[in-house]
C-alpha cells in the first residue's frame, strides 16, 4: 500500500524517482475561485474571513514501491512480447510505427531482443540437424530470413524517428520551462504587489491556467518550478483573503469532484486484472492532486476514504506480484535441478553411437521440461539459462567431435575393405583355384579384423566381397563335378581303407598294429574326393575306427608309461634332488603343453569352416587339442606322484 501523507501550505511536494518520474508526475494545484471581484462588496471583509491557501493535499506515494511496480509491469510487457512469433514481433513494431508511438522504446528494445533470441534458437536447431546428418558444422550457413530483414529495416526506421522525436521534445521543454518561467516572473510581481493584490485576481488567475497549460519542461527543473509556482501562490492568497461564500463554494466543488473519484476507486476493486486496477488508480490519484482543496473539517476524513479505497487495490497488486515471485523461485529451483541433472551426464561413458543418441534423447526431453518451465527470479533468470546453455553446447559439441572421429574410422575402413573387394576380384585371374581359395581365406579373415564401414555402403561392399569370394567356391564345386566318377571310386577306396581298420586287432602287438595304422592312413590321405554328401559320413566313420584303435593303443600305451614312470620314481625316491630335478623337467613340459594349447585354441577362432578343408583342418586341431590335455593329464598325474615322493 502506497502511505499518503496530508502537506500542508508550507510543505514541499515528494519528488518522484527517475524510473517513475512519467507515471506519478507532480500536479500543480489551482485553488483560486473563478469569480469576479468586483461584485464583492467589501474586499476587506473577505480578506478577513477567508482562510485559503495553495493545494494542503499532495499524496505522497511510496516512491520505491511504485518503482518496484513499474518494473514488475514492464517484465510482464517482456514475458507477452517474449511469447511472440517472429512475425507478431514485426507486426508489432510496425503498428508502433504506424501510431507514431515514439514513447515505445522499452517495447521497440524487447522486440528486438525477443526477435533474435528466437533467431537464435532457430540457428542453433538448424546447425544441430546440419550436425547430425553428417556434416561438418564450419560449412553451416543461416538461411535468409525476409522477416529478420523486414524487422531491421522497421528498426532503424525507429530509431532514426525516436532520435528526431527526442531532439523536438527536448527542444518543446526548453521553451516550456522558458514560457512557465516568464509567467512565474509575472506571478512574482503580483504577489509582491500587496497593495494592488486584489486588483489583480482576474490575472493572477489566468497565469495560474496558462501555467498549467503548459506542461513538459526538462525533468531536472520540474520539480524547482513546481516549488516557485506552489510557493508564489501561496503567498499570493496569504496576501488575499477571499471571502467564505467564494471559499466554500470551491471546496463544494472540489469536494463534489473528490467524492466522484472516490467512487471511481472503489469500482476498481471489480476489475480482474490487478495491473489493469493498478494503472486506473495512478491515474485517480494524479486527477485528485489537479483538484483543490476541501473544508479543513472533511478534508482528513474524505482523504482517509480515498486511501482506504487504494490501499484494497494496491494490496491485491502487491499480492499479485509476490505469487509471481512464488512461481519464480519455484521455477528457479526447477531450472536449477535441470542444469545439476545435465551437467551429471559424463561425456567419459560415451563409446558407442547408442550411447550418445541415448544422450541425445535425455537432453532434448529436459530442454522440452525447461521450455515448460516459466522465468526465474530476474538476478537468476540470464544466469541459468547460460548454465543451461553451455551444458547443452558442450555435450552436441563433443558429440559432434565423436561422430567426425567415427566418420573418418568409418571411411579408413571403408577404404581397406574396398581394397580387400579388389584383391578379392584380382584372383580371378589366377589358374590355381585352391592357391586362389587359400588367398581368399586370407582375405576373409583379414575383413573380420576390420571395423565398420558407413552404413549406406556397407551391404553393398558385403555383397561385392562375398561375390567375389563366393566365385572361387562357385568354380571349386563346378571342377568337383567334374571329377564326381572318380569321387565315387574314391569313396570306395575309402570303405575298403575303413574295412581294413575295422580288422586290425584291439589287443596285438603296438609296434606292430600302429604302423599299419599309419600306412593305411597314409593310403587315406592319398585317395582323393568323395562325394560331397558323404564327405562328413564316410570321415565320421573313418575317425571313430582311427580313434578308437588310437585310444585304446595309446590309453594301454599310457598306462605302461606310467607304470614304467612309477618303477623309475622308486628307484630314485630315495634321492632328492633327482626327484626334484624331475618334477621341474615334468612341469616345463607341462607348461609347454599349456601354452601349446592355449595357442591351438585361439587360432580355432580364424579357421573358416565353409568349407571341405576348413572342416578338415578343425578337426585334425581338435584332436591334436585332445591330445594335448591328455599329455598334460598324465603330466599331472606324474608330477603329483612325485609331490607325493618328496613329502615321504
Amino acid at each position: 500500500m502506497n502511505e499518503l501523507e496530508k502537506a500542508g501550505c508550507e510543505q514541499e511536494p515528494v519528488t518522484p524517482s527517475p524510473e517513475v518520474a512519467e507515471t506519478n508526475k507532480e500536479c500543480v494545484e489551482e485553488s483560486s475561485p473563478a469569480m469576479d471581484l468586483e461584485n464583492v462588496a467589501d474586499i476587506q471583509q473577505a480578506a478577513e474571513a477567508a482562510d485559503v491557501c495553495a493545494e494542503t493535499e499532495s499524496p505522497a506515494l511510496d516512491i520505491e514501491a511504485v518503482a518496484d511496480a513499474a518494473d514488475d509491469e514492464a517484465r510482464e510487457d517482456a514475458r507477452r512480447i517474449h511469447s511472440m512469433t517472429k512475425e507478431e514481433l514485426r507486426d508489432t513494431l510496425k503498428e508502433i510505427l504506424d501510431a507514431d508511438n515514439m514513447e515505445a522504446h522499452k517495447e521497440v528494445t524487447a522486440i528486438k531482443q525477443a526477435f533474435f533470441n528466437i533467431k537464435n534458437r532457430e540457428n542453433l536447431e538448424a546447425l544441430d540437424r546440419y550436425v547430425e546428418e553428417g556434416n561438418d558444422p564450419a560449412t553451416f550457413s543461416a538461411q535468409p530470413d525476409e522477416v529478420e530483414n523486414e524487422l531491421k529495416t522497421l528498426y532503424a526506421e525507429f530509431k532514426e524517428r525516436r532520435a528526431a522525436y527526442i531532439a523536438a521534445d527536448e527542444e518543446k521543454r526548453a521553451r516550456n520551462l522558458e514560457k512557465k518561467q516568464e509567467i512565474l516572473t509575472r506571478m512574482e510581481e503580483i504577489a509582491g504587489d500587496i497593495d494592488n493584490v486584489n486588483t489583480k485576481f482576474p490575472e493572477f488567475q489566468q497565469l495560474q491556467q496558462d501555467f498549467k497549460a503548459i506542461k513538459e519542461v526538462p525533468a531536472t527543473a520540474e520539480t524547482e518550478v513546481w516549488k516557485q509556482f506552489q510557493n508564489v501562490v501561496e503567498r499570493f492568497y496569504d496576501n488575499l483573503k477571499i471571502n467564505k461564500e467564494l471559499r466554500d463554494f470551491d471546496f463544494r466543488r472540489n469536494l463534489d469532484a473528490k467524492r466522484a473519484l472516490i467512487d471511481e476507486a472503489k469500482a476498481l476493486e471489480k476489475l480482474s486484472d490487478p495491473i489493469a486496477a493498478f494503472r486506473a488508480l495512478q491515474g485517480l490519484h494524479d486527477q485528485w492532486r489537479a483538484i483543490g482543496p476541501v473544508a479543513k473539517d472533511i478534508r482528513e476524513s474524505l482523504w482517509d476514504e480515498f486511501k482506504e479505497a487504494s490501499t484494497v487495490i494496491n494490496k491485491r497488486h502487491q499480492e499479485y506480484f509476490e505469487q509471481r515471485k512464488a512461481a519464480e523461485q519455484a521455477n528457479e529451483e526447477a531450472k536449477t535441478a535441470l542444469c545439476e541433472e545435465i551437467e551429471t551426464i559424463s561425456l567419459d561413458d560415451m563409446k558407442s553411437f547408442a550411447d550418445w543418441n541415448a544422450a541425445t534423447d535425455r537432453i532434448i526431453a529436459l530442454q522440452k521440461k525447461w521450455k515448460e518451465y516459466g522465468f526465474a527470479s530476474r538476478k537468476a533468470n540470464a544466469s541459468l539459462y547460460n548454465r543451461f546453455r553451455k551444458a547443452c553446447d558442450a555435450f552436441f559439441e563433443a558429440k559432434t567431435a565423436y561422430f567426425q572421429r567415427t566418420k573418418d574410422e568409418l571411411n579408413e575402413n571403408l577404404a581397406k575393405k574396398t581394397a580387400l573387394c579388389e584383391k578379392a576380384e584380382a584372383l580371378k585371374a589366377t589358374d590355381d583355384v585352391k592357391k586362389a581359395t587359400e588367398e581368399v581365406m586370407k582375405l576373409q579373415a583379414e575383413w573380420k579384423s576390420i571395423g565398420s564401414v558407413p552404413r549406406k555402403q556397407s551391404d553393398a561392399l558385403w555383397q561385392r566381397f562375398t561375390m567375389a569370394c563366393n566365385y572361387f567356391f562357385d568354380e571349386r564345386k563346378r571342377q568337383s563335378k567334374e571329377r564326381h566318377r572318380e569321387e565315387v571310386e574314391n569313396l570306395e577306396k575309402k570303405r575298403a581303407v575303413i574295412a581294413s581298420l575295422k580288422a586290425l586287432p584291439l589287443d596285438g602287438d603296438r609296434a606292430e598294429v600302429m604302423p599299419r595304422v599309419k600306412e593305411l592312413q597314409a593310403e587315406w590321405q592319398t585317395i582323393g574326393f568323395v562325394p560331397f554328401k558323404m564327405k562328413d559320413k564316410i570321415f565320421a566313420e573313418y575317425r571313430e575306427v582311427c580313434d578308437n584303435l588310437y585310444n585304446t593303443y595309446n590309453q594301454r600305451q599310457s598306462r605302461e608309461r606310467m607304470a614304467s614312470f612309477k618303477s623309475r620314481v622308486s628307484e630314485i625316491k630315495g634321492d632328492g634332488s633327482k626327484v626334484s630335478r624331475e618334477k621341474d623337467r615334468l612341469m616345463r613340459v607341462c607348461e609347454s603343453r599349456r601354452n601349446e594349447l592355449k595357442t591351438i585354441e585361439n587360432n580355432m577362432g580364424f579357421f573358416s569352416v565353409k568349407s571341405s578343408a576348413g572342416n578338415s583342418m578343425v578337426r585334425d586341431m581338435e584332436n591334436k587339442i585332445k591330445r594335448l590335455k591328455e599329455d598334460i593329464k598324465e603330466l599331472e598325474e606324474k608330477i603329483a606322484l612325485l609331490d607325493k615322493t618328496e613329502e615321504a
